[in-house]
C-alpha cells in the first residue's frame, strides 16, 4: 500500500495555487446561493429606532404601579409624540418608543378602564424594548467576503435597502462520463450496458456546491477520442471532472490522456471507497491551468469523492470558507468494523437523542450500493488499521453544503 496517497496529501495537491473566480455585480434577487466577493458594511442601524417587542403600554418605568392616562396610540409605522409625564401610550409590536418612555408592559398585565391603565409595579427600564442598533449598527461589518448568500443573509441585505452585490462568478465545470457500457436513461440497454447514475447525482451536488455546468458529455473509449474530449472540456472552464477511466484497465484511457496533455498531480488514494482517483491539470487554449478531478466510476465512490474533494475545491474557487470542510460530529458507533490499510468512509445515519449522537451504519458498504447514500446523514471516518466496536466514539462528517 506504500504507493497509495493519503487524503491530506490529495487535498494539499488539489487546493495548491487555486485561483479564485472573478467578481461580478448581481441584483440581490438573483444572488441566492452566490458568494460575496467583498465585505459589506451596514448603512443603517437595525432596528432603526427603539421599538416595542410586543403589544402593550409604553411608559416611564418610574410610573409603574400607578393608574395612567392613555395619551396616545402607536402602531408600527405611525408617527409618535413625546410622552406627557404621568401618562402612557397604547403601543403595538414594532411601534416606536415615544420620547419620555423607557419600557413596555405587555397588555395581558394591564387592567384598562375607560382611558386609564392600571400598571403593575416593579417594571424595569428597558423591559420589552428593542434598542436601536441592537442587531446591527451603521458602519459595522454586515457580511464578510466569502459569505454564501442564503436566506438569512439575503434578508440582512434587504434590511439595509441594498439591491445589488458583488459576488464571485460561479466556477464553470465540464462533467464527463467514460465507458461505452454507460447509457443515458431513456435509451434501450444492450447486453452488458448500465444506465448512467453518476451524471445526475454529480450534477445536483455540483450545483449545490455553487458550480455552473457548461459542458456535459461522454468520453469515447479510445485514446485519441479521450484526448480530444479533454481538450474541448478545458476550453473556458475552471474545472474538468470525469467519472471512470482512471483505473488500471486496458480501456481506462483518462489517466494516460491527462498525462500526455497536462499534468498528473496524484493518483490512487489510501481510502475506501474511492481508491482510483486522479488529480491534475489541463491547459486551456490560453495556456491557463484548468483543474482536473478524475473520480472513480462506482457510484458510491463517486458520491464520497464529490463530498471530500469537489466540495472544498469549489469552495476554494469561490473564496468560500464554509465549503472548505464538512462539519465533524462525534457519535457513538452502533456497529462493528475492522479496516484494512486504508481509511474507510462509511455511510451512516445519525440519531440524536438524550444520550448523545448514535451512528448507524448501512449494512452493505459496497461501492456499488448507491442506496446506502440516499438516507446517509454522514460519513463515519474509520482510520486505517482500526477496529471499531459498538459504543466506540467515531468522527462523522456531516453531509451538509455549509
Amino acid at each position: 500500500m506504500a504507493e497509495l496517497q493519503s487524503i491530506d496529501t490529495a487535498l494539499t495537491a488539489l487546493l495548491h495555487n487555486v485561483v479564485i473566480t472573478p467578481a461580478q455585480s448581481l441584483p440581490c434577487d438573483e444572488a441566492a446561493g452566490r458568494v460575496l466577493a467583498q465585505g459589506i458594511e451596514a448603512r443603517l442601524d437595525v432596528p432603526a429606532f427603539d421599538n416595542s417587542a410586543m403589544d402593550g403600554y409604553a411608559l416611564d418605568h418610574r410610573d409603574a404601579g400607578k393608574r395612567l392616562n392613555i395619551a396616545q396610540r402607536i402602531a408600527a409605522g405611525s408617527p409618535v409624540k413625546p410622552l406627557v409625564p404621568g401618562t402612557c401610550a397604547r403601543i403595538f409590536t414594532g411601534g416606536e418608543i415615544p420620547p419620555g418612555a423607557d419600557c413596555v408592559v405587555m397588555q395581558e398585565r394591564v387592567e384598562v378602564e375607560d382611558d386609564l391603565a392600571a400598571i403593575p409595579p416593579d417594571i424595569p427600564a428597558g423591559d420589552n424594548v428593542r434598542r436601536r442598533g441592537r442587531d446591527v449598527a451603521a458602519g459595522d461589518l454586515l457580511l464578510p467576503a466569502g459569505e454564501r448568500l442564503e436566506a438569512a443573509a439575503l434578508g440582512h441585505l434587504a434590511g439595509q435597502g441594498i439591491t445589488e452585490v458583488l459576488v464571485r462568478r460561479r466556477p464553470r465545470v465540464a462533467l464527463l462520463s467514460t465507458g461505452d457500457e454507460i447509457v443515458e436513461p431513456g435509451q434501450p440497454l444492450a447486453a452488458g450496458q448500465i444506465y448512467n447514475s453518476n451524471r445526475p447525482m454529480l450534477r445536483r451536488l455540483l450545483e449545490r456546491f455553487g458550480a455552473e455546468l457548461t459542458l456535459i458529455t461522454s468520453i469515447p473509449d479510445d485514446p485519441e477520442g479521450t484526448r480530444e474530449t479533454l481538450r474541448t472540456a478545458a476550453r473556458g472552464t475552471d474545472l474538468v471532472i470525469s467519472t471512470g477511466g482512471v483505473s488500471v484497465g486496458e480501456e481506462d484511457h483518462v489517466k494516460a490522456a491527462l498525462t500526455s496533455l497536462g499534468q498528473l498531480d496524484l493518483w490512487r488514494l489510501a481510502i475506501r471507497p474511492g481508491k482510483p482517483l486522479a488529480l491534475g491539470r489541463l491547459p486551456d487554449e490560453k495556456g491557463r491551468d484548468v483543474r482536473f478531478v478524475g473520480l472513480p466510476g462506482n457510484p458510491v465512490s463517486c458520491f464520497v469523492g464529490a463530498w471530500l474533494f469537489l466540495r472544498p475545491l469549489l469552495g476554494a474557487l469561490q473564496g468560500c470558507p464554509a465549503l472548505a470542510e464538512l462539519p465533524c460530529l462525534t457519535a457513538q458507533a452502533e456497529f462493528a468494523t475492522q479496516t484494512e490499510p486504508r481509511r474507510h468512509y462509511m455511510r451512516v445515519a445519525l440519531e440524536f437523542g438524550s444520550k448523545g449522537i448514535v451512528a448507524r451504519a448501512f449494512r452493505d458498504q459496497n461501492s456499488g450500493v448507491l442506496s446506502s447514500c440516499i438516507s446517509a446523514d454522514a460519513l463515519a471516518v474509520i482510520p486505517a488499521e482500526t477496529r471499531i466496536e459498538p459504543g466506540d466514539p467515531v468522527d462523522c462528517l456531516w453531509l451538509r453544503v455549509e
